[in-house]
Formats: C-alpha cells, structure tokens, sequence
C-alpha cells in the first residue's frame, strides 16, 4: 500500500517575522559587541579598558542594550520556528524551541555581566572579571544554541519543503557551535574558532526564511 502524504501550508508571515528576526539579531549582536563593546576592551589591560569605557560609557551602555534586544528576539525566533516545522515533528520542533528560549536565558545570564560593568570602573580588575565572566557563561551557552540549530536542521532534512542542503548547513552551524561550547569547559583558554567557519547555514537560514516569507502561500506536500 502506497504510503500517504500529508498537506499544509507554510505561514508566510511565520517565515518572514523569522528571517527579520533572525536578520536583525545578526546586525544588533554585530553592532552591539564589535562596533560598540570590543573597541573599547584591551585584553589583559583592565586599567586602560577601564578608562576606555569611563570615557564611552553611552557606547557601551548602548552596546549592552543592543545585546539584551538580540536576546529577546531570539525567543521570538524560537517560536516562529516551532510554528514553522511543527507540522514535521511536534516532539522535535518543541524540544528545538527550548533549547533556544534556555540559550536566551543563559545569554541574558551573560549580558548582566555586562551590565554591571560601568559600576565597577573604580576597580580596573573587577570590571575585567565581569567581562571575562561574560565570554565564559555565553560560550557555554553555545552548547545549548548548538543542539537547537541541530535539531532543527533534522527537522529541515526531513521535512520536504526545506532544501536538504540548507538543512545540513543548519546542523553543521550547530556542530561548530557545540564544538566551541564544550571547548570552553574542556580546555582552559579555548578560545572559539570552529563556529567562525561554520556559520553560513545561520546567514542561508535567514535568506531562506526571508524568502519564503515574500513567495505566494501555497501547501507544501510532506511525507
């Protein structure tokens, strides 16, 4: 008996609030930490980090705010995802979805750190431990991200309207990241370099979305 094959259509607006989401999550981290943060923080100098951020302390502050906004967003692209590949696997979908809401709790974890930064300027080294402290909580909250863009690259693979390509990209994104994550609490000093060469699923997954968003709603056969 041949098997039977399941219809439904894919939201539109679902597809295209992810892809912004998920768009403007890589413009406000980019802006927030490199533009914003990192010009201001010197490794292993706490004096003239501190000084630095003395002297900018609304661009840092802005920075910060930048990161909290990513944050909140990317609960927002938790749940458009789920309602995205749901239909393929409810089980799956939600256990992606929470994954990525529990990595957006550890990263705000992580933005406090940040937070409290311009009230230790007094104190060089503390501020430098609060930053220190922020690299730490957010690369092992990696590995949750990590098992969250896995699982939704399963669900891609298996889903019928997601390209299998894109949908191994997702999952390799997800190894590096997971690689990175357990390197911080393996190795002392790790510092992440596998997630740099396998992001481009990240940057596909949002062109995809995007697109998505903008075609004609119609049903998407699945098995």
């Amino acid at each position: 008996m041949a098997s039977q094959k399941l219809t439904y259509p894919i939201s539109r607006a679902a597809s295209w609030i992810g892809g912004v989401a998920l768009l403007l999550i890589a413009i406000l981290a980019g802006v927030g930490y490199f533009g914003a943060l990192a010009p201001l923080i010197t490794a292993g100098d706490a004096a003239k980090t501190a000084a630095d951020i003395a002297g900018s302390e609304p661009q840092f502050r802005l920075g910060v705010l930048c990161m909290v906004l990513a944050a909140v967003l990317d609960v927002i692209v938790a749940a458009v995802l789920l309602a995205v590949l749901e239909p393929v696997n409810r089980m799956v979908a939600v256990t992606a979805a929470w994954f990525r809401i529990a990595y957006s709790a550890v990263f705000v974890v992580a933005i406090t750190q940040l937070a409290i930064v311009p009230t230790l300027l007094g104190e060089p080294q503390s501020a430098m431990n609060a930053l220190e402290s922020y690299n730490v909580i957010w690369r092992v909250g990696l590995i949750l991200f990590a098992m969250h863009l896995f699982l939704v690259g399963y669900l891609g693979f298996r889903s019928g309207f997601m390209p299998k390509a894109l949908a191994v990209l997702i999952a390799v994104a997800g190894i590096g990241y997971l690689v990175d994550g357990l390197g911080t609490v393996l190795v002392a000093d790790y510092t992440p370099t596998i997630s740099t060469f396998t992001f481009v699923g990240e940057v596909a997954l949002i062109g995809w979305l995007i697109w998505k968003g903008s075609r004609k709603r119609s049903p998407v056969t699945a098995a």
